[in-house]
């Protein structure tokens, strides 16, 4: 490790006592431009890219002397003010918020509401419900209403059966039939607090009132049994019409004679895929996807669960949509927990239960930093919003005067007036009774808070967000600068490009000559002698475009091949300029060739020749000239005896 020791230590050698400052267990391995670089850090990057599956494994010396050039890389970008720029703080910040989100929620609570999912997919509940309708932000009066008509229905439950009150009280005009009967549910057939419900109810009672986008619901759980898995079916349905009889009795008619031609032997899938009227299933010879408890309508869910074999086939079943003949293809039962997981995971990130991973990190927050709220100040804000509606110009201006103490946490206060100034760019809301509307927005508010601060302490509580984190912070800034200073510079710089294939010109000697020019296919001699005539007389750079110009119109009398060719890469350059025995058959269309250049024995001619190979080596070149003069600009100091502490993996 000379490099690292020879490096401006004329002013660091009295001062190295105060620069490698121990921490508790985490000492300072080297100082870079000033800047400490704790050895964890220099650990944790060494064994990630020096591990057992590393093709070109480093030595401790050797990874000393390349992780110095990394960070005096990353300084020079900073140097630059890449750091600053618009594009690295939305690409860095980007990155962050999607490594931060596994460290902001309560993955206990998320893996139990999985499992709650899981556990109430063994299980399916038979149930009826009232509803009574109360639309999102819904005016307070209008709440009310609907809460003294479901509590109207409890009480009228006392005495009176479920079917009669639903009939006669219920906003569900798609049960209002069937006295409330929904039928068979599992997870992930209604809505989530819907279901909880459900399930919490015992089997013959009735739930207390459970609210709902759509409104408030007494449920009444029937029965409950084991899942009965799910099913994969296919069918053939034909269309029937509810006020058009005489179209009902030719539905019946037509899946009759297709239900007898299955009896007979017809195949089922050819039927399906020609006569069904479900043309989705059709396309597919009547196969529907899998499904389980509640997916289907009662009818044909029932009828679907009670074929017992596979290749069983139901007489027809008369749904609210019309006929069908169904036919089992599969069955299974529920799937393991792991096989189901991901999947359970996928269907909670679309409904309410997303939000308790947070909800339950968020009060593990509140206990953590001593969360403390002033509730006679945020009741301000529910009594100053009765009779009004959240956005109204004058609730604002009335809040906007409030500033007492609202809430504390980690030493950091909130006041009314944050709170209100949240307010005014937060004005949507589902809730429409005051106090319901502020604790809404004040959970959030706090929410928000909470996981922000939460989000700056990342780095202090978990080594693996802090390593991870400035190891993406420092690779954007390295790409970036390096990419400016090497990469694009060796790809643009033409000057520069010359000037080194002109000083290292031997370093890409040929092997084989190279013939270096032009191929001209002419259609005729004529156009041949005169293409030649253009050859002879006009400058290099402009016999392309006489050629062009002056023999093809309408027509393509000539076309041109330019390039570097060897022995055996194109038939013409091989037998005119090297000579091959081989008898040339010309190509019909442009049977008169000649070639224009000049074979190159031993040497390009030019960097464009070998411009890859070059490029490569000029890029190699500043990269090595760029690392002298980072050395040179920048302080560095290591500290052998922490180095000589790092552990190997």
């Amino acid at each position: 490790m000379n490099a690292p020791k020879s490096i401006a230590l004329f002013s660091f050698m009295a001062a190295s006592c105060g620069l490698f400052a121990q921490t508790e267990n985490d000492p300072v391995i080297m100082t870079i431009n000033g800047n400490p670089v704790s050895k964890s850090e220099f650990e944790y990057i060494y064994n990630k890219n020096n591990s057992a599956n590393s093709i070109d494994k480093k030595t401790l010396d050797e990874y000393v002397d390349l992780f110095i050039n990394f960070k005096l890389k990353v300084e020079e970008a900073k140097a630059q003010g890449i750091d600053t720029t618009e594009a690295f703080v939305k690409e860095y910040s980007g990155y962050r918020a999607q490594l931060a989100k596994p460290y902001l929620v309560d993955k206990s609570a998320e893996e139990a509401v999985v499992k709650e999912a899981y556990d109430r997919m063994k299980e399916d509940v038979e149930v009826s419900h009232i509803l009574v309708r109360v639309a999102p932000g819904a005016a307070a009066a209008d709440t009310l209403a609907a809460w003294n008509k479901i509590m109207e229905a409890k009480k009228r439950l006392e005495t009176e059966d479920f079917a009669t009150v639903s009939r006669e009280m219920s906003e569900d005009p798609s049960v209002a039939d069937k006295g409330g009967y929904i039928g068979w549910i599992s997870a992930f057939n209604t809505i989530y607090p819907f279901e909880t419900a459900a399930y919490a109810t015992p089997v013959g009672t009735v739930s207390g009132p459970v609210r709902t986008v759509v409104g408030y619901h007494l449920i009444q759980v029937n029965n409950r049994r084991p899942s009965r898995g799910e099913v994969l079916t296919s069918h053939i349905m034909v269309f029937t019409d509810r006020d058009d009889e005489a179209k009902n009795e030719a539905a019946k008619a037509r899946i009759d004679s297709l239900y007898n031609r299955v009896l007979a032997g017809d195949d089922f899938g050819t039927l399906a895929s020609t006569y069904s009227e479900d043309k989705g299933s059709a396309m597919r010879n009547g196969e529907l996807p899998w499904f389980g408890t509640g997916r289907m309508v009662p009818e044909f869910e029932q009828a679907a669960f009670a074929l017992k074999d596979t290749g069983d086939v139901s007489e027809p079943v008369r749904s609210q949509f019309g006929w069908h003949i169904i036919k089992l293809l599969d069955k299974r039962g529920v799937p393991a927990f792991e096989d189901a997981k991901a999947d359970i995971e996928r269907k909670i990130k679309r409904d309410e239960r997303a939000q308790v991973g947070t909800k339950a990190f968020v009060e593990g927050l509140k206990k953590e930093y001593g969360f403390q709220l002033d509730q006679p100040a945020a009741d301000e804000f529910a009594t100053l919003l009765e009779g009004k509606q959240l956005g109204d110009s004058a609730y604002m201006q009335a809040i906007s005067k409030l500033n007492k103490p609202l809430f504390s946490f980690a030493g950091k206060q909130y006041s009314q007036a944050d709170f209100a100034a949240y307010l005014k760019t937060n004005k949507y809301t589902s809730k429409s009774i005051a106090s319901e509307i502020i604790r809404e927005k004040l959970d959030a508010f706090e929410s928000k808070e909470l996981l922000a601060y939460e989000d700056t302490q990342l780095a202090r509580k978990y080594p693996d967000f802090r390593f991870l984190s400035q190891e993406y912070h420092d690779g954007i800034l390295l790409f970036e600068v390096s990419n400016r200073e090497v990469w694009e510079k060796a790809s643009k710089d033409t000057t520069g490009l010359m000037a080194f294939f002109k000083e290292h010109r031997k370093d890409y000697a040929w092997d084989e000559p190279h013939y270096k020019g032009r191929i001209i296919y002419c259609k005729d001699e004529p156009t041949m002698e005169a293409a030649k005539s253009i050859v002879k007389r006009s400058l290099p750079d402009s016999v392309d475009s006489y050629l062009r110009t002056r023999l093809n119109d309408s027509i393509q009398y000539v076309k041109i091949e330019k390039g570097l060719y060897v022995k055996g890469d194109n038939p013409v350059v091989d037998n005119q300029v090297f000579k091959v025995k081989e008898s040339y058959e010309p190509a019909e269309d442009y049977p008169y060739v000649f070639v224009s250049g000049k074979l190159l024995k031993k040497y390009p001619e030019c960097y464009t020749d070998v411009r890859g190979l070059v490029t490569a080596d000029y890029q190699t070149y500043l990269e090595k000239e760029w690392i002298k003069a980072l050395r040179a600009k920048y302080p560095v100091v290591v500290n052998e005896e922490v180095v000589a502490t790092v552990k190997q993996n």
